[in-house]
């Protein structure tokens, strides 16, 4: 691993789980840790009730964009995170790989979206004790 572990977190649609993540990562690790996520059919913007949710915890992840998943930021990555993106992530020797299995917020209620949330925040605190 580089001095400033890689992590991408990679959904289909890019627009909650995964967002959701990083904005828990870039919030708990600070510049201790790059990150990215990305989707593999990213959608026109990031799911507002997970907007909302993230929020509610002082995290602001209003200006993210969806990104569509390359194969060099998968490269670049050191940990890659994904979330019920099946067959769609490239997987290349050497990197670590852990696969998330999170509801997708889509749809959901703010109310149905929070244990999702909290969720994630319990499993980013893991993946920062292991880098």
């Amino acid at each position: 691993m580089t001095e400033h572990p890689t992590v991408l977190f990679v959904c289909v649609h890019n627009a909650g789980r995964s967002q959701m993540a990083a904005g828990w990562l870039q919030h708990l690790a600070g510049d201790r840790v790059r990150v990215f996520s990305a989707g593999s059919e990213p959608a026109d913007q990031v799911n507002a009730v997970a907007v909302q949710a993230m929020a509610e915890q002082g995290i602001d992840i209003a200006a993210a964009r969806p990104a569509v998943l390359e194969t060099e930021t998968v490269r670049e990555s050191d940990v890659v995170i994904t979330m019920g993106c099946g067959d769609a992530c490239p997987v290349f020797p050497g990197k670590r790989y852990e696969d998330w299995d999170l509801d997708d917020p889509a749809g959901l209620a703010i109310e149905q979206v929070r244990p999702i949330r909290d969720d994630i925040r319990s499993r980013v605190e893991q993946l920062i004790a292991s880098l």
